[in-house]
């Protein structure tokens, strides 16, 4: 068992019970060992929270709802556009215009109604950050957006919330577990983010379609993974992903103690 900062069953996943209907859509997951009848209460039990309906948050939001995360919430801003469609398979034609936050909470009751869906049709800031992440167990990173980034993983961090990290652009991909218990954070990688435009973007350097589901994939099987206990998670590690090789690579990630937002003396508290 990991020792992380969220368990499910700390929250009384065990006196939820499964209903039959449930337990027959469940059944390939309650085959495994690794989850079994008491995984799958702690998956219908947590709460995970995905900032971002783009590329990542796509994926992210449909194989969580899949799997029976019990309580999703969904934070975006944006509205879906036609060149979304490339990649953002959450949402179709018919929701051209429409909140991204009702187009994939639309898809996720098609998918799976016994999914408990809170929608955040804001843009994730310093100033309502925590009070959101407040709500759910799980952050999982969607966005395409470095400042928002930054947020999260501070967010979390003061919260005491892991943070699924991923990211994409043209080929490649990277995907990280940042602030679980001694773990860590983001800024440990990353201290500053860079000045204003000086980040490259999918919108000015393009990004291979199916890139974000690859990446979005791994991050929901990192949060499955937290939520049951029973597997070894990205914590410590960044895993990188080469499209055009068809290769992974993996890098060792230490805590620093210097980092200010989870150092031995931090900085950044609110």
């Amino acid at each position: 068992m990991i020792d992380l900062q969220f368990h499910a069953s700390d929250q009384g996943s065990e006196h939820i019970d499964l209903t039959h209907e449930e337990i027959k859509r469940y059944k390939r997951n309650l085959m495994l060992p690794e989850i079994g009848i008491e995984g799958q209460k702690k998956i219908k039990n947590a709460k995970v929270l995905i900032v971002g309906l783009g590329g990542l948050g796509s994926p992210l939001a449909l194989y969580l709802t899949a799997a029976g995360v019990g309580t999703i919430g969904l934070a975006d801003f944006d509205m879906v556009d036609e060149s979304n469609l490339q990649r953002q398979v959450i949402h179709s034609m018919r929701d051209i215009g429409r909140p991204k936050v009702d187009s994939a909470m639309d898809r996720i009751k098609e998918l799976n109604p016994y999914i408990n869906v809170v929608t955040h049709n804001v843009r994730l800031s310093s100033e309502n950050a925590l009070d959101i992440i407040a709500n759910y167990d799980i952050v999982a990173d969607g966005t395409d957006n470095i400042q928002t980034r930054y947020i999260i993983n501070d967010a979390c961090v003061i919260s005491g919330k892991p943070y699924i990290y991923g990211t994409i652009l043209q080929f490649e991909g990277q995907a990280s577990v940042f602030a679980a218990k001694d773990s860590p954070c983001y800024r440990c990688l990353f201290p500053s983010p860079p000045l204003p435009g000086m980040a490259p973007n999918c919108a000015e350097f393009g990004v291979l379609g199916i890139l974000p589901g690859i990446i979005g994939t791994i991050q929901a099987a990192e949060t499955i993974k937290l939520i049951t206990g029973n597997a070894k998670p990205l914590i410590g590690r960044l895993l990188l992903f080469n499209a055009l090789h068809m290769s992974f690579r993996e890098l060792q990630l230490k805590k620093d103690p210097e980092c200010q937002t989870c150092g031995e003396n931090p900085k950044r508290k609110e």
